[in-house]
């Protein structure tokens, strides 16, 4: 999928091709506008109503009206809006977002969002919001599927329709890999951190890829660098996982790389870990016995890591 944005002509007019594939764009959601309101008749759209309408869109300087193509079909329309009318309101907003009625359930619309999301990512953006109407349930339980958050209930400014204002932070997408050690008894090495989002867990050594690096040697490079074990190898891949926390201050979303390996219990020793460990929020550290995973009431990452060892073979 391509996003291109919507340019008019000198005359302020939509080219006749192009507004043909937005008005039948617009009639595929004859059930959308019978709820919204947008024009007179949701079931004869008009190319002159689809127009006006967006020609109003564009002159607002802070609108962007976005198509989607795939294989160079009209798939779908965005329109954004770079800043909200209201000072107080620090957020960009998606004012519409609409797929064609025919490519429902084909992921086009969570693809649309992401990569609509991505533009405001990409110009330093840290949240965006739109609003639901209040007699749109399935739209609702669109963007709540997609991690956003209803944020306030309140009437649209242009219409006055009972909306639900949802908001998602604009989360970094950050690589990174850890290693779980394990001793001869079966314990696991872990660190204690504490993280100005999510507050105190526990984790496997590790930390993010540099440039250039693979998962792999990512692993090898933060164990040494975070216990100070030069002999340890990570071998074989124990899991991959997805969470959010922040990475210096910036809200992240990471994917990681989790591999695992033995070696003899022992502490992290080095000259270096302290001014190390300070710098990522390391707290201390302690060996863990597979039932102490599975009883205690602190956060550990990976969830279920006591299952995960256990499918290791002896």
């Amino acid at each position: 999928m391509i996003l291109t944005p919507l340019l008019l002509t000198p005359g302020h007019d939509i080219p006749a091709p192009l507004l043909a594939e937005l008005t039948a764009l617009y009639a595929s959601h004859r059930e959308f506008h019978a709820l919204s309101g947008d024009f007179p008749d949701p079931d004869d759209i008009r190319p002159e109503q689809v127009q006006a309408a967006l020609v109003e869109e564009l002159a607002n300087p802070d609108s962007e009206v976005l198509l989607a193509r795939d294989a160079e079909r009209l798939v779908g329309i965005a329109i954004t809006l770079a800043h909200h009318p209201d000072p107080a309101d620090p957020d960009p907003w998606i004012g519409l977002l609409m797929v064609d009625g025919k490519d429902q359930r084909r992921g086009h619309g969570r693809q649309l969002a992401s990569l609509v999301e991505e533009r405001f990512r990409l110009a330093s953006r840290t949240a965006v919001r739109l609003a639901v109407l209040a007699n749109n349930p399935k739209g609702l339980a669109f963007w709540t599927a997609l991690g956003y958050e209803t944020l306030d209930h309140r009437s649209d400014r242009r219409l006055g329709r009972p909306c639900a204002v949802l908001r998602k932070e604009l989360r970094t997408p950050r690589r990174a890999a850890r290693v779980a050690v394990v001793d001869p008894e079966g314990s696991v090495f872990l660190f204690r951190y504490d993280n100005v989002e999510v507050g105190v867990y526990w984790a496997l050594p590790g930390g993010g890829l540099d440039e250039g690096e693979t998962p792999h040697e990512a692993a090898v490079r933060e164990l040494r660098e975070e216990t100070g074990w030069t002999d340890l190898e990570p071998g074989p891949l124990l899991c991959t996982w997805e969470h959010d926390f922040a990475y210096a201050g910036t809200p992240v979303h990471q994917h990681e790389h989790i591999y695992v390996t033995h070696g003899p219990r022992r502490d992290p020793s080095g000259t270096h870990l302290a001014a190390a460990h300070a710098e990522d929020g390391i707290l201390g550290w302690r060996w863990w016995t597979r039932r102490e995973l599975v009883e205690t009431s602190e956060s550990v990452w990976p969830p279920r890591l006591a299952e995960l060892l256990s499918t290791l073979r002896p």
